[in-house]
């Protein structure tokens, strides 16, 4: 496989009262195309901070980030608001759906920065709710879902524009346990039919879900390694990905 996604001695500084706050602090990390990775670790560890940073919603202080070959770090903002709306989607932990919009509505809605008529927007929406088995909820409002049902129609956003990568902020933070592992069920199949997947979560049930758990401590990595799910996955030959391997040994990689 391909790395998708290439960081080398990541640093991410922010400023307050003229005092540095150090977030990242030498962030070294590979990631190939097709994983399934969940970044954990306590608050202020520098999760959200490099899942914005990979997501191209924020800039890196110092270091280098390869996504796709391309160096994030020397594009301009437009070039990197393209590189969000095709090759990335998001889904957050508040589902972020417009409340005055339907389900169909809400998903369709990236398609109108992509210049999409309305028919085609439409037409292509309905089939990404009928990914996430929401067909049939397509004219309801976020008040007439549940919390399962809008983060089933944040997913489906997500995908409408068939990104190859999909980061996903705690997205199961706000639903009961079993919602949470029918929403994870659903990233295990985007997963299987290639995407990327990235996920922050504090619940280790629903990272072991993925087939590598990266912790972060103090803005640096502390470990990385596979989940019982990826040895399953190899044992029955459906995808391969790297023997374990800590934050020392993948800056060799690089």
């Amino acid at each position: 496989m391909n790395e998708v996604i290439t960081i080398q001695n990541l640093i991410k500084d922010y400023y307050l009262d003229k005092q540095s706050i150090h977030v990242l602090k030498g962030i070294t990390l590979l990631i190939q195309s097709g994983e399934y990775v969940a970044l954990m670790g306590p608050s202020g560890s520098g999760k959200s901070t490099l899942m914005n940073i990979i997501g191209c919603l924020d800039t890196a202080t110092a270091g280098e980030y390869l996504l796709n070959d391309k160096n994030i770090s020397t594009l301009a903002e437009k070039t990197l608001a393209s590189i969000r709306s095709k090759e990335i989607g998001f889904v957050f932990q508040q589902f972020n759906l417009l409340p005055r919009l339907s389900a169909l509505e809400n998903v369709a809605l990236p398609l109108v920065y992509a210049g999409l008529d309305k028919n085609k927007r439409l037409e292509i929406a309905k089939e990404k709710l009928a990914m996430v088995e929401l067909a049939d909820r397509a004219h309801h409002k976020p008040n007439e879902l549940s919390g399962g049902q809008s983060q089933r129609v944040a997913i489906a956003r997500a995908l409408v524009n068939s990104p190859s990568i999909i980061l996903a902020d705690e997205p199961t933070g706000n639903l009961d346990t079993t919602t949470s592992h029918e929403i994870m069920n659903i990233f295990e199949s985007l997963n299987q039919k290639g995407n990327t997947i990235i996920l922050v979560t504090h619940e280790e049930d629903i990272a072991e879900k993925a087939k590598r758990i990266i912790r972060l401590r103090d803005g640096v990595i502390e470990s990385s390694e596979t989940t019982e799910k990826s040895v399953k996955v190899q044992e029955e030959g459906v995808f391969t990905i790297n023997k374990n391997v800590s934050s020392e040994s993948e800056e060799s990689l690089i």
